[in-house]
């Protein structure tokens, strides 16, 4: 019944391809079938309704199955998958899982009864009202990883909308929601799932070249990984129609030289969060980072330079941390922005901003000009204490190639006193060789 409108796609479209994994494509016949196995067996393994259930997996046939024969049982799903590996055990404890499912890598799933009791009240309130729900866990880049529970029921509402039918890339993970938006958006407009063996450049132009892709969600350190490593130049990528990106500030250069490459590929700023779900937008221009972010159900305002948005698919809070809601209903989404007219311009989390003698400076401004240099693979942009003025700015640098750091560094203050205003020039630059991104291709804003 939470489905009904997805399997009434599924079965006016059962010859169309719905999925491709491993070089193998299943189509929507496959798909409805193994929902319904999946129910079957749901019922027999007799996991009730309201059940915790982690589901350990990336975007596969049967995960995909599964998932949605889970939401059909009224479930409380937990998604987990490899990208953390070391906090499962933590993350399951957190979310109180009562059964597992596990899928390896040749898509067999194992089922694994837990001694867990999920008792929270947000799980009780959904099972009242026999919801099924759904728990996503932060990315804790500056904190403690927080468990956001939702009801399910209100973020498939904007998928029974029809949208375009388009072969996807499903590049974000199964276990954040800009993953699974990606997936209940291609799903439920009879669209194709393009999975890939790892999200390497070459492993995903291969892809679009192979499969004529049409959409590419990704995130702006997976496109500027993407340009350095020049792997757009050894496919046709000429399928690709749509380009959207999201999760972090995009560097303008990295837009501006994105443009060039693909001129007829239209780019598109998506703005979500695990609390709310993912807004509807649209860019000023496909140049442009100013985005008007907002649409049916979600309600936006700017309070002291912070968005803060209110939306009916807003979770119910999180199963482990205080209500982050203002008593009005409002998320304060911690991200500052400038404001022109009816769009903004997302600056970076307010709690990055870094105070040099009263002085602000967002680190994506000053990563965005370091990144224009000759030989920057990857930077990082941060604070550190000073006695004297507050802070003073720091960056880590991956270079592309070996050169003399002194040499670079010197480099680099020079070419920042050229194109930004004294205070903002780093004063403390180190060269680094480990990656400075997650498996979510992320910047890692933390420091180690």
């Amino acid at each position: 019944m939470y489905i009904d409108f997805l399997i009434t796609v599924f079965e006016k479209n059962i010859e169309k391809d719905a999925l491709v994994w491993e070089d193998k494509v299943y189509n929507y016949q496959w798909l409805l079938d193994h929902l319904y196995y999946w129910q079957e067996r749901i019922k027999s393994e007799k996991i009730n309704q309201g059940a915790a259930a982690i589901l350990e997996a990336d975007f596969s046939p049967n995960s995909v199955a599964l998932f949605l024969a889970l939401i059909e049982a009224g479930c409380m799903l937990v998604p987990l998958t490899s990208s953390v590996e070391t906090k499962k055990p933590e993350f399951i404890k957190i979310a109180q899982g009562e059964v597992s499912f596990s899928i390896d890598n040749n898509d067999n799933v194992k089922i694994t009864k837990l001694p867990n009791s999920a008792n929270h009240e947000f799980y009780q309130k959904l099972r009242t009202i026999k919801h099924p729900g759904l728990v996503l866990f932060t990315s804790g880049s500056t904190g403690y990883p927080k468990a956001a529970v939702h009801d399910f029921t209100k973020l498939l509402e904007k998928f029974k909308v029809k949208r375009h039918s388009l072969r996807t890339i499903n590049f974000l993970l199964f276990d954040h929601w800009g993953g699974l938006n990606t997936l209940f958006y291609t799903l439920s407009n009879a669209g194709t799932i393009i999975t890939v063996k790892d999200r390497s450049p070459d492993e995903v132009c291969k892809s679009i070249e192979k499969y004529k892709v049409a959409l590419l969600p990704t995130s702006p350190t997976f496109l500027n990984i993407l340009l350095l490593s020049e792997a757009y130049k050894r496919y046709d990528l000429s399928s690709l129609k749509m380009i959207s990106y999201g999760t972090e500030p995009m560097p303008l250069n990295t837009l501006k030289q994105l443009k060039k490459i693909f001129p007829t590929t239209k780019f598109i700023q998506t703005y979500g969060l695990i609390e709310l779900g993912v807004l509807r937008s649209k860019s000023k221009s496909y140049d442009s980072l100013w985005v008007k972010v907002g649409g049916e159900g979600f309600d936006t305002r700017i309070v002291n330079g912070v968005l803060q948005i209110k939306a009916r698919s807003a979770m119910l809070g999180y199963l482990n941390a205080p209500s982050p809601f203002t008593e009005d209903g409002w998320f304060d989404t911690g991200d500052s922005v400038e404001v022109d007219g009816e769009y903004i311009k997302i600056l970076g989390r307010k709690s990055e901003i870094i105070n040099v003698g009263g002085e602000k400076v967002y680190p994506a401004e000053v990563e965005s000009v370091i990144q224009e240099m000759y030989n920057v693979a990857e930077v990082t942009v941060y604070g550190e204490k000073n006695p004297i003025i507050g802070n003073i700015v720091c960056a880590k640098v991956n270079l592309l190639d070996n050169e003399d750091n002194k040499k670079f560094i010197i480099r680099l203050k020079e070419y920042c006193r050229e194109k930004l205003k004294n205070y903002k020039v780093p004063i403390k630059v180190i060269i680094v060789d480990k990656k400075q991104h997650s498996n979510r291709f992320k910047k890692i804003r933390k420091l180690n």
